[in-house]
């Protein structure tokens, strides 16, 4: 039986930033993926703090050289690659642009405040995965995917990108985490009309408010994904009952000696195995 294809879009992952839970979860969790028998890929974007030598990142330039359009304003997309060590065959790719990610931290800056464009990053890192992906010629069975600045893949894939034949009969995961930013504290205003892409309309955002919350980010997340990961007991039980009243298969909060195990079992639920 051919290997399922399985791919991981975080918003961190050792050894290229600094370790944190997610940062391992993600390295670990790609690793055990790989050792079931799957094949797996990562992208992640090129945060600031990755250093471009030290870590042995490879431009690939027949991936690069697009322009994404966010409220009519063009952003080059470039994408590197590096190897995972111990794991050479699971291939980072990272999605850079000097406007969002260039000399810039995840969510916050160094003093601590929140960066005003972190809606036209989701953006931009979302688009930037799937334009990329889909000029790859390796189609995802699974998407799984972690942290905030993931949240619009979904979204994405079961709208404007629905009839690429890249994610048409691709399935979709998101993790629910309790990440370093307030899940009630708003995007910036305009949000919506960003995200409109292709033939994308306001009436599948419907529900969503604005100024939208990264919780309401979370919800359009778990809307459009296939199942639900729950990864910390501080995740609003507002959303963990969201997406129960959405009948999303909810995988409930594991240890972390059982959450590979128990992830790649979840993962048979979607792929027929």
């Amino acid at each position: 039986m051919k290997a399922k294809r399985i791919l991981f879009v975080t918003q961190e992952i050792t050894p290229f930033v600094p370790e944190t839970y997610l940062s391992k979860l993600s390295r670990s969790l790609a690793q055990a993926t790989q050792e079931a028998g799957s094949e797996v890929r990562i992208f992640t974007p090129k945060w600031g703090t990755i250093n471009i030598r030290r870590n042995q990142l490879h431009e690939v330039i027949r991936l690069s050289g697009m322009n994404l359009i966010i409220d009519e304003t063009d952003h080059p997309l470039i994408i590197r690659v590096a190897s995972l060590q111990s794991a050479r065959s699971i291939q980072v790719y990272f999605i850079e642009n000097d406007d969002y990610f260039q000399n810039r931290l995840m969510t916050f800056d160094e003093q601590g405040v929140e960066y005003p464009d972190n809606d036209e990053r989701a953006i931009f890192f979302a688009r930037g995965v799937l334009e990329a992906v889909k000029k790859q010629s390796w189609c995802p069975d699974l998407l799984h995917c972690h942290g905030w600045i993931s949240a619009l893949v979904p979204l994405y894939i079961k709208s404007a990108y629905k009839d690429e034949p890249s994610f048409r009969d691709a399935k979709v995961i998101f993790s629910l985490h309790c990440d370093e930013y307030n899940y009630s504290k708003p995007l910036p205003e305009g949000f919506l009309q960003k995200l409109l892409h292709k033939d994308m309309t306001l009436d599948l955002l419907d529900g969503i408010t604005e100024p939208t919350t990264y919780e309401e980010l979370a919800r359009i997340a778990i809307k459009y994904s296939d199942g639900v990961v729950v990864n910390s007991d501080t995740v609003p039980a507002s959303l963990v009952e969201y997406a129960q009243s959405q009948g999303k298969p909810l995988l409930p909060l594991q240890s972390d000696e059982e959450y590979n195990s128990a992830c790649v079992g979840f993962y048979k639920t979607f792929l027929g195995e």
